[in-house]
C-alpha cells in the first residue's frame, strides 16, 4: 500500500479581485493540476500575508470572498483538496515563532522584498528602514511556516519567489539539525509556460497598472473592457501583425491551436479591429460564462463559502494540531507530567510517536501510528472522510485502551504484544499533548 502522495501547496494573497491574467496564469492550471490523483493539494487564502500589503479590513474581507468564490467557481473541489483560510489555522503563526528562533537575521536581510524597500529608501536619501514594517521583514518566515506546516513536497512559484522556497528549506534544515528530523525540505516548481496576459494598455495585466479585466465581471462590462484594449491605427482590410498584439495574445490564451491559427489568418487578411475584439470577447465568454453563475451565487451567499472554508480548516487542523504537539515536544515545550518519561530518552532530539494520515487511490482515508524509530505500530482500515479518520485519531490519543477497543473493527488485526506497545505509545502521546 503506497501511503505517500506528492503534497503540493499554493497560497493566494487576499488583497485584490481575480482578473483574466490570474485565471490563465494560476487559477486554471492549478485547478487542472488539483485533479491529479497522485498529488495531495493544499490551497490557502493568505490573509495574514495580506496584512503586510493592505490596511483596509473591508478590502481584505471582500477579497477573501472574491478569491475563494473564483477558485471554487473555476472548479477547485474543497472535498478533494484542502482549501482553507490561513488565519483559521492558529498553528501557522505559532510555527512562525519557532522558525524565527532558528533563522538568522542575515538571511532575512537578503530577502528580495526587504532589499527592494531599503534600496528605494537609499535612493531617496531616507533612513534605511523608513516605513519598513517588521511584518515585511518577517514575511519569508511566515511563508516558510505555511509550507513546512503541511510538509509540502512541491510549491509552484514564479521565478521571483524561488528565494522564499530556498529560505524555507534553510529553516527546515536548521530546525532538523537542532531538534531531529521533523520537516520535509520543499522544492520550488517553476512553470516556464505559464501564460502572462497583457492588460488593456499592452503592459502586463496587473492591478498595479489598473489595466485588468476582472475574471467574473458581467458580460456587458467584459465586452466593454475588451473593446478598450489598445490597438494600432490600421484600417479594415490592412494586414495586421500578431507580433506584440495584446488582443491576439489574450485570444491565444483561451483558444485552441486551430482557433489561434484561424485568428492569425484573419489578422493577415485585414480583419477590422472591432470584429477582432468581438471574436475575442465571444471566445473568452464561452469559457467564463458557465462559471460566472456559480461565482455570482457564491458572492450572494457568502455563508456557503464560509462553510467550505471551515471544512478546509477542519482538514488542515487534523494535520497541524498533532504536528505542532510533536514540535512542542521536540523543542522542550512539554507537560511537566511527562518529566519521568523524558528521563528515559537518549537525547533531547528523540522524536515522539506520531499519527500519519493519508488518502489512498481507492478514495478512502487511512492513518497509521508510527513509533519514534519508524515502526508502524497501528494501521487503520479505510474511512470515508478525513474528518472521521481525524476523530478516530483524537479518540485514540485521548482515551487510549477504551478507544482502541471501540475502534477495533476499523483497525488491522493487532496481536496482544503489539497492542501493549500501541497503548504504551498512546499514553506517551497523551502526556506530551497540550491537553
Amino acid at each position: 500500500m503506497n501511503s505517500e502522495r506528492t503534497r503540493v501547496l499554493t497560497g493566494i494573497t487576499t488583497t485584490g479581485t481575480p482578473h483574466l491574467g490570474n485565471y490563465v496564469g494560476a487559477i486554471r492550471p492549478t485547478v487542472q493540476a488539483s485533479r491529479n490523483a497522485a498529488t495531495e493539494g493544499f490551497y490557502f487564502l493568505a490573509d495574514y500575508h495580506a496584512l503586510i500589503k493592505c490596511d483596509e479590513p473591508a478590502r481584505i474581507q471582500r477579497s477573501t470572498l472574491e478569491i475563494a468564490a473564483s477558485w471554487i467557481a473555476a472548479g477547485l473541489d474543497p472535498n478533494v483538496v484542502t482549501f482553507y483560510r490561513q488565519s483559521d489555522v492558529p498553528q501557522i503563526p505559532e510555527l512562525t515563532w519557532l522558525l524565527t528562533c532558528v533563522t538568522g537575521k542575515g538571511v532575512l536581510n537578503r530577502a528580495h522584498a526587504y532589499k527592494a524597500a531599503t534600496d528605494k529608501n537609499h535612493a531617496a536619501g531616507h533612513d534605511t528602514d523608513a516605513d519598513v514594517s517588521a511584518g515585511l521583514f518577517m514575511y519569508p518566515v511566515l511563508m516558510g511556516a505555511d509550507i513546512l506546516m503541511f510538509k509540502a513536497h512541491k510549491v509552484p512559484v514564479g521565478r521571483d519567489q524561488i528565494q522564499h522556497i530556498e529560505m524555507a528549506r534553510d529553516m527546515a534544515a536548521s530546525f532538523n539539525h537542532l531538534y531531529g528530523e521533523h520537516f520535509v525540505l520543499p522544492e520550488a516548481v517553476v512553470e516556464e509556460s505559464v501564460a502572462l496576459l497583457p492588460g488593456l494598455d499592452g503592459r502586463k495585466m496587473s492591478k498595479s497598472y489598473d489595466n485588468t479585466i476582472p475574471l467574473f465581471s458581467p458580460s456587458a462590462q467584459m465586452r466593454k473592457q475588451i473593446n478598450a484594449i489598445v490597438t494600432d491605427s490600421r484600417a479594415p482590410g490592412e494586414p495586421k501583425s500578431t507580433e506584440g498584439s495584446a488582443l491576439f495574445q489574450i485570444y491565444q490564451a483561451f483558444a485552441s491551436a486551430e482557433e489561434t491559427q484561424q485568428m492569425a489568418q484573419a489578422f493577415a487578411d485585414g480583419i477590422a479591429w472591432g470584429d477582432a475584439k468581438q471574436q475575442v470577447f465571444e471566445r473568452i465568454d464561452r469559457e467564463i460564462a458557465p462559471m460566472r453563475a456559480t461565482y455570482e451565487d457564491l458572492m450572494q451567499h457568502p455563508d456557503k463559502v464560509e462553510r467550505m472554508l471551515q471544512l478546509g480548516a477542519e482538514k488542515a487542523l487534523e494535520r497541524s494540531a498533532p504536528f505542532m504537539r510533536e514540535l512542542h515536544h521536540a523543542v522542550g515545550l512539554r507537560s511537566l507530567a511527562s518529566q519521568a518519561q523524558v528521563k528515559t530518552e537518549k537525547t533531547s532530539k528523540t522524536a515522539a510517536p506520531s499519527f500519519k494520515q493519508y488518502r489512498e487511490k481507492d478514495g478512502q482515508f487511512y492513518f497509521k501510528l508510527v513509533s519514534p524509530e519508524g515502526e508502524v505500530l497501528l494501521q487503520s482500515k479505510g474511512f470515508t472522510s478525513p474528518r472521521d479518520a481525524g476523530l478516530a485519531i483524537a479518540q485514540l490519543t485521548t482515551h487510549g485502551a477504551s478507544a482502541l477497543d471501540a475502534l477495533q473493527a476499523q483497525m488491522e488485526v493487532i496481536s496482544p504484544p503489539a497492542r501493549n506497545k500501541v497503548l504504551e505509545n498512546l499514553r506517551f502521546m497523551h502526556l506530551i499533548s497540550d491537553k
